[in-house]
């Protein structure tokens, strides 16, 4: 047992204090990540700040008709609440797809986009890991890798973020809330809260040492946009996505007047798919077009040894799902 310091905080302000007071400290929300690895012994805080108590819990509408959703959320009330399930149906599917029903009892928003990746070298104490150990290597490079990335991975690291509530948040140009040690509140766009390992695998996200989540922004949803979220995985439930594909589609007489794709399970974090999205604005969604500018897109992965599969996984999971919110599916009355 490696002894460490526990604070219950009781506001924002005493929370940061905490963590700055506490060299090597963690936040803890609802512990589903945090706890598993301290007992891995791949995290070893001096010091954990309690913050699952503080008054952010509330799912609230904005002005604006967009939401706020505070950081200790649980997911499984994010998932139920009634303007999520009518207003953003893909973020209440895709929090669904994620976990079990008791994880997602205690899981929050805030700790869900913090949660680290699955892979089997970074758990492992006895194996090679930049992100666990920098300037250790990469072991599933050589390795075991079938479930690692393709897109935007790195010879330091090849590792994938887990999340699938994070994909959703991506397509929907969500936007993470934080609060600094000075009292100072900034967002970052949730499509670029998660960093790529091109340097540092070891730090995930672009928070700022003593940073905490406080909310998630969801803008207003367009009147008129579909949305959706597919997942393939290992087994029918309770698997992180080998790929999976988050889709907002608004037509216009026919033709794309918006959409937003973001993939899960290629990259170290939720990839929005910007190449695709500009060859399909303006374009008639026929399945030659949207396969295309997928291609497009996928184009730039690097596949190792063992992971090529996920390539045409991916494809056709934005294909098929694009071809649902349009009603073009191959075959059907309404294919141009």
């Amino acid at each position: 047992m490696k002894p460490f310091a526990y604070v219950r905080a009781t506001s924002l302000q005493e929370a940061a204090d905490a963590y700055a007071a506490h060299p090597g400290s963690r936040y803890l929300g609802g512990g589903t990540n945090l706890v598993d690895l301290m007992k891995l012994g791949v995290e070893t805080p001096g010091a954990l700040i309690d913050v699952s108590r503080l008054p952010l819990e509330e799912i609230r509408e904005l002005p604006d008709g967009g939401l706020r959703v505070g950081a200790t959320v649980r997911n499984s009330d994010l998932a139920a609440d009634p303007l999520v399930r009518t207003r953003y149906p893909l973020l209440s599917r895709a929090l669904l797809s994620g976990a079990s029903g008791q994880l997602r009892n205690v899981a929050t928003t805030g700790g869900n986009l913090l949660q680290r990746t699955r892979c089997g070298y970074f758990q492992d104490l006895s194996k090679p890991c930049n992100k666990r150990e920098p300037g250790s290597g990469c072991g599933a490079r050589d390795g075991l890798h079938r479930d690692h990335a393709v897109l935007g991975q790195s010879e330091h690291c090849i590792a994938t973020h887990p999340s699938d509530m994070a994909v959703a948040l991506a397509a929907l140009d969500a936007e993470v809330e934080l609060f600094g040690e000075a009292g100072t509140t900034r967002t970052v766009a949730a499509a670029e809260f998660h960093r790529l390992p091109a340097d540092r695998p070891e730090q995930d996200t672009v928070i700022r040492p003593g940073e905490i989540i406080t909310a998630v922004i969801l803008p207003a949803a367009a009147p008129g946009a579909v949305s959706l979220y597919r997942k393939a995985r290992e087994r029918a439930s309770y698997a992180f996505a080998l790929a999976s594909v988050a889709v907002v589609l608004d037509l216009d007489d026919g033709r794309v007047r918006r959409v937003a794709l973001a993939f899960g399970g290629l990259a170290h974090r939720p990839w929005r798919a910007t190449t695709a999205e500009a060859r399909l604005t303006g374009a008639v969604p026929h399945p030659d077009a949207v396969r295309a500018a997928v291609e497009a897109e996928l184009a730039q992965a690097r596949p190792l040894r063992d992971n090529a599969y996920k390539i045409p996984l991916a494809r056709n999971l934005a294909c098929d799902a694009i071809a649902e919110l349009a009603g073009t599916r191959p075959g059907s009355p309404a294919t141009p």
